[in-house]
């Protein structure tokens, strides 16, 4: 999801970094993830008659790869169906004839200090990271602004003209008026749950049907449409956000209350090493299998399943599983983490799999459609000086020409280097769909040369461009979920069905999971946490449970159980 840097609230994070951590722990449902992991009781087991017992996990992203390692590591055998690749969003690609260490990363690519659970299953697997080169970043050497055909250099806030600080502070009080920023953020450092549900309840009655838009023209602080557009097209910091201002804005208060828009970092070597790593690692303290198994060892060849084709409920309160090769399998239990639309088109179901308020919710999900292309050059040439100037030649560059954002990425001063040429959501995505990568190309390239017409971009490049559009993605069919106004009560019904008792015995079995269930869907965390709650729900499901001194998700449901508006 785009982000919100530090070049908007800067005063205030200055002021942040001094205080207790906010995490993405909240503000639906504040449960600590990150103390639940960490817990040394651990986060459950299942009665030893339930030890290598078959649950299907379907969907091979970061979601899936999390719930699966867990089931494993309770004793449970996790049997995972992928259609695609292993990694989903996490998605990795090299550039054909380069440097194998040269990446992309066509999906997540930045990671926040305030996703508490992500990082836990990261340090996990081993993995490094790095300050992502986000606009105005402290590891970002200079960002260009262009708009309107006017361009305006800085290598820190403090260079943009006037205008644009009298963007960044109005947003900052029309957080502050319309949605208690600072004493949301306080309560969620200090973890009071009583607090964050006495303003988010009241934030959410008020705010449901109002759209991010609607939101900024309520304020005072943003009567001007200059500042309006100014905003739309610079975001916060990392690219335009006009694409997302028919979302609901409760979508936007959970990404910067929590700290989202934040110090972000990028996983050295590419993000899909995670899910990999976890399919490979064996758990340190696994019960039931012996020492070393691992997700790869209990499946056939090391490889997921293939793509499932059909769901349907059968005798004894099972789901029955058909994948791509016909073969067909009944569980007790399954874990869906797969973009819920793919219930809707590409997997065979009957409706007796969910209640119908729950496929109402999923007809109504709203997905966001993305698209970037990243080129390889020889080395990071932007850092180059301009001798007339003395500036760099070129630089992290948001515009509102057709590329709107192009990051500069690098592995050192004499190493092959890549350019993300273009990062764009939505309506600006469309526009690329029905070109090629190389068609794509020379268009960003030539929107480019305008900004800077001094600059052979294309003599630097060393192989061919790679390009993803996620709404033509068949498999994902967009991005992630946003959305849209009223649909907070959709969103409760999908985040809420891990907790089933109140279901009857036959609607029972089948959890969701995934970050389009999550409330911060296009971010790992919510990936992550989803995935958790799911094996709650799978524990429970088989007779299980936590320890008393490390409660899990489900355990505090009814303490913390997002805010239920009426329906009438």
């Amino acid at each position: 999801m785009t982000s919100v840097p530090t070049a908007v609230h800067d005063e205030q994070h200055i002021a942040a970094r001094t205080q207790p951590p906010v995490t993405m722990s909240g503000p639906d449902f504040p449960f600590p993830y990150d103390d639940f992991l960490a817990h040394p009781a651990g986060i459950g087991a299942v009665p030893p008659t339930e030890h290598g017992t078959e649950v299907a996990v379907v969907g091979g992203g970061l979601s899936g790869i999390v719930a699966a390692y867990e089931l494993l590591a309770m004793g449970l055998r996790p049997v995972v169906y992928e259609a695609d690749r292993i990694g989903g969003r996490l998605r990795t690609v090299g550039f054909d004839g380069c440097d194998p260490g040269l990446t992309a990363e066509m999906g997540a690519m930045r990671f926040p200090p305030s996703s508490t659970a992500f990082w836990h299953y990261a340090d996990l697997a081993g993995l490094s990271s790095s300050p992502f080169p986000n606009p105005l970043a402290p590891v970002t050497p200079s960002t260009v602004v262009d708009l309107k055909g006017e361009t305006h250099y800085a290598t820190s806030p403090a260079d943009l003209p006037e205008v644009y600080h009298q963007v960044m502070h109005a947003w900052n009080a029309c957080l502050e008026e319309g949605a208690d920023f600072s004493a949301m953020q306080r309560a969620l450092r200090e973890r009071d749950v009583a607090e964050i549900r006495r303003i988010w309840s009241a934030l959410v009655e008020r705010l449901d049907n109002q759209t991010f838009y609607g939101f900024l023209c309520d304020s005072p602080a943003f009567r001007s449409f200059r500042h309006r557009e100014i905003f739309g097209q610079v975001g916060f910091g990392t690219g335009g956000w006009d694409t997302d201002f028919p979302n609901s804005i409760l979508e936007i208060l959970r990404v910067v209350y929590t700290g989202a828009d934040d110090d972000h970092r990028s996983i050295d070597g590419g993000s899909r090493q995670l899910p990999l790593r976890l399919w490979e690692k064996a758990p340190d303290k696994a019960v039931h299998w012996p020492r070393g198994t691992s997700l790869a060892s209990l499946h056939d060849g090391g490889n997921p399943r293939p793509a499932v084709t059909g769901l349907h409920r059968t005798a004894g309160n099972r789901i029955t599983v058909t994948d791509a090769t016909g073969d067909i399998r009944s569980y007790k239990a399954v874990v869906f983490t797969a973009q819920s639309w793919m219930l809707l088109s590409k997997i065979a179901c009957d409706d007796a799999l969910f209640p119908i308020d729950h496929w109402t919710a999923m007809e109504r999900t709203h997905y966001m459609a993305s698209s970037k292309l990243f080129v390889p050059v020889d080395r990071p040439f932007w850092r180059d000086k301009d001798p007339r100037t003395g500036r760099d030649v070129m630089s992290m560059t948001l515009t509102d020409r057709m590329t709107r954002g192009t990051y500069l990425l690098e592995q050192g001063p004499d190493r092959p280097a890549a350019i993300c040429l273009s990062y764009t959501w939505s309506d600006d995505s469309l526009k690329w769909l029905p070109l090629s990568a190389h068609e794509r190309m020379e268009v960003m390239l030539g929107s480019l040369a305008e900004i800077y017409p001094g600059v052979d971009i294309r003599k630097h490049v060393i192989g061919n461009p790679v390009t993803v559009s996620w709404e033509n993605e068949p498999y994902f069919m967009g991005a992630f979920k946003a959305n849209l106004p009223g649909h907070y009560r959709y969103q409760r019904r999908l985040f809420t069905h891990f907790v089933q008792d109140a279901l009857p015995a036959d609607r029972r079995g089948l959890f969701l999971a995934g970050d389009d269930i999550s409330w911060t869907a296009g971010w790992a965390e919510g990936a992550v946490q989803t995935a958790l709650n799911a094996v709650w729900g799978v524990m429970h499901h088989l007779g299980g449970g936590t320890d008393l001194l490390n409660p899990g998700p489900g355990d505090r449901y009814d303490e913390l159980a997002p805010v239920l508006l009426p329906e009438d």
